[in-house]
């Protein structure tokens, strides 16, 4: 079961003491890796992704993308990647709404879903009765007053708070940076005094549950990522290897911000395949 998250977001505060150096990677056995910012901004492939997840599959190195993605339901997802020439099926996509889905049958919730429109597709329609947990993400334009006011006043009468992602920000259509599910969560957890339990990356059950569903122990996995904290942060504690790529969300500096530091940073997925298969 995914433990809760602490309110405090991984340190990112920059540190005058030296940083511990990254453990080197040993033989490479598996692959997770983000979408978003890696693999493609909005509509267009970044650079040679394309052609690198082709080599990446051609190696036999079995591979799940894991996106903190909850504006996007699973279909549309798949249909993108088609789109781009990447072959994938439902198994090959770990989402937080598929993991949150699993979670609300498990524990019999009927959750209040603060979610993006898009997204409603990939949860069950709730119970008829009241709501006893809140499931937040990425809401996009249904973000308001009146609907996080309703979150509020459920979360403060006991019902169960469920956070989709806490990413504060995503490389959007435009290429510019937007706010992410993560500042909404965290005004949550404000206003009601209490933690959010997490969901998807850098949740360690999220990222325990993609390493088992790979088949590879987490040392032999690399996860390629364009977030400091959630992707690469996140693998490194649950004892993989983290690659940060200059791509996406990325900002000059961030391999700076965590200690210890990535296992490697690379300029982008093209770099990142390369770097994986010379440890297959």
């Amino acid at each position: 079961m995914p433990k809760a998250a602490s309110k405090t977001a991984p340190n990112t505060t920059p540190k005058t003491a030296p940083k511990a150096a990254p453990k080197p990677a040993g033989r490479i056995a598996g692959v997770l890796l983000d979408l978003s910012g890696v693999v493609f901004v909005g509509d267009a492939a970044i650079g040679e992704a394309v052609a690198s997840l082709r080599d990446l599959r051609a190696s036999g190195l079995p591979l799940r993308f894991v996106t903190n993605t909850t504006s996007k339901p699973l279909r549309a997802l798949l249909e993108q990647l088609r789109r781009l020439g990447i072959e994938a099926g439902s198994r090959d996509i770990v989402t937080p709404a598929t993991a949150a889905r699993r979670l609300v049958r498990e524990r019999g919730l009927s959750p209040r879903l603060v979610v993006h429109p898009d997204l409603l597709e990939d949860f069950a329609p709730p119970p008829a009765r009241p709501a006893d947990a809140v499931i937040l993400g990425d809401a996009g334009r249904a973000f308001s007053y009146e609907a996080l006011n309703e979150a509020f006043r459920l979360i403060e009468g006991g019902a169960a708070f469920i956070a989709l992602a806490r990413n504060r920000t995503f490389k959007d259509a435009d290429g510019q940076l937007s706010l992410d599910a993560g500042p909404f969560v965290a005004a949550l957890e404000y206003a009601t005094r209490r933690d959010a339990l997490l969901i998807g990356k850098p949740s360690a059950a999220f990222y325990a549950a993609a390493v088992a569903d790979l088949g590879t122990a987490a040392r032999e996995t690399a996860m390629i990522g364009d977030d400091v904290e959630a992707d690469v942060a996140g693998a490194l504690e649950a004892g993989m290897a983290g690659l940060l790529v200059r791509t996406g969300k990325y900002k000059h500096g961030d391999e700076g911000r965590i200690d210890p530091g990535p296992t490697a940073t690379l300029a982008d997925l093209r770099q990142a395949v390369d770097w994986v298969l010379e440890r297959r």
